[in-house]
C-alpha cells in the first residue's frame, strides 16, 4: 500500500509538470509586445521584423512550438534568451543560485525557530506567552510581505540607518559584508516563512493533544513535555512537514516581491526582468524551474507524511 501510495505522488507529480507546462507556454505566448520588435527597435521593417520572426521559430503554429519546447525542456536544452541571445542556462544557474543559497539560509534560521516556539506555545496553551505567539503570527499572515519589507526598510535602513535598503551584492562580498547586505531580505523572508510554521506546528500539536492515548498518558502523570516531545511530536509531523514543504518552495518560487522591492539578484527578479523585455523563452524556463522545485517540495513532504504514518508502513 505505502509503496502504492508513493507511485501515485509520483504519477500526480509528473501529470502536474505537463499541464503547468501548457499553462506557461500558452500564458506566456499571449503576453503583450512582440520580441522581435523589441530587439530590432522602432525603426524595424515588415520585411526585417518577418525575417527575425522567421528566425526565432515565432512563425510556426503553437502546437508545434509548444512540443519542441518541451522536448528540449526534458533533454536539459533551456534554449537562448531571444532579448540577449545568451545561454539561459548561463542566465538562470547564477541567478538560481542566489535564490538558492537565500532559501537555505533562511531554512536554517526559520525551519528551527519555528518548530521551538510552536512547541513551547503548544506545551504552554493559554498562558500569555502563548498568546503573544499566536497573535504575532496571526498578524504576521494577515499582511502581505510587501508591507513588511517596506516596514523594515523604514524603520532599519531609513530611520535607524543600521542596515542598507538594497540587497546590493557584487560577487567579492564575504563574511559579515554578505550578510549584511543580505539582512534585509533574509529577515523579511523569516518574518514571513516562520509565521505560518509556527502556527501549524502548534495546531499540530494540539491536535494530537486530544487523542485517547494522549489523555491516557495525562492520566498517568507523565509530564507535559514529555508527552510532547516523545509521542504527540511523533505524530504531528506529517502536517508540519507539509507545512514546511510549502514554504520552502515559496522561498524557491514566491520571493518575486522580496526581490523585487530589495533588488536581489535571484531568478525570480530575472523572470520579471525577461516579462518586461518579452523574453519568452527565460519566462518558461523560470516558471518550470519553479514549477518543478515545488512538485518535488511537495512529493518530498508526501513521501515524509506515508513514511511517518505507522498504519502505512506496517499494515495489517
Amino acid at each position: 500500500m505505502m509503496t502504492q501510495m508513493v507511485l501515485r505522488r509520483i504519477g500526480i507529480g509528473f501529470a502536474t509538470l505537463i499541464v503547468v507546462s501548457i499553462i506557461v507556454f500558452i500564458g506566456t505566448s499571449v503576453l503583450p509586445g512582440d520580441v522581435a520588435q523589441i530587439i530590432l527597435g522602432q525603426s524595424a521593417t515588415p520585411a526585417t521584423l518577418a525575417q527575425l520572426r522567421s528566425e526565432l521559430g515565432l512563425d510556426q503554429p503553437g502546437y508545434i512550438r509548444y512540443f519542441i519546447w518541451l522536448g528540449d525542456m526534458a533533454s536539459g536544452d533551456l534554449g537562448t534568451s531571444k532579448a540577449g541571445g545568451a545561454s539561459i542556462v548561463s542566465l538562470t544557474s547564477g541567478r538560481l543560485g542566489n535564490t538558492m543559497m537565500m532559501a537555505g539560509i533562511v531554512s536554517l534560521i526559520s525551519i528551527p525557530l519555528s518548530v521551538a516556539l510552536g512547541l513551547w506555545a503548544a506545551m504552554h496553551p493559554g498562558t500569555w506567552l502563548d498568546r503573544v505567539i499566536t497573535f504575532g503570527t496571526l498578524s504576521t499572515i494577515s499582511v502581505p510581505e510587501f508591507f513588511i519589507a517596506t516596514i523594515l526598510v523604514l524603520v532599519l535602513a531609513v530611520e535607524l540607518h543600521w542596515l542598507p535598503a538594497i540587497a546590493y551584492m557584487s560577487g567579492d562580498e564575504t563574511g559579515w559584508q554578505l550578510m549584511k547586505a543580505l539582512a534585509m531580505p533574509l529577515l523579511t523572508l523569516v518574518i514571513v516563512v516562520s509565521a505560518q510554521m509556527i502556527r501549524m506546528t502548534r495546531a499540530g500539536i494540539l491536535n494530537v493533544m486530544s487523542s485517547p492515548y494522549i489523555e491516557m498518558a495525562i492520566l498517568k502523570g507523565v509530564p507535559r513535555r514529555r508527552i510532547i516531545l516523545r509521542h504527540a511530536l511523533l505524530n504531528a509531523i506529517g502536517p508540519i512537514v507539509n507545512v514546511i514543504a510549502l514554504n520552502l518552495a515559496y522561498l524557491v518560487s514566491g520571493v518575486v516581491i522580496v526581490e523585487t522591492i530589495f533588488a536581489y539578484p535571484g531568478l525570480a527578479k530575472l523572470m520579471i526582468d525577461g516579462v518586461q523585455t518579452r523574453d519568452l523563452p527565460l519566462v518558461q524556463a523560470c516558471a518550470m524551474i519553479f514549477c518543478a522545485t515545488y512538485v518535488v517540495l511537495i512529493l518530498i513532504a508526501d513521501v515524509a507524511s506515508i513514511l511517518s504514518n505507522p498504519r502505512l508502513r506496517h499494515p495489517k
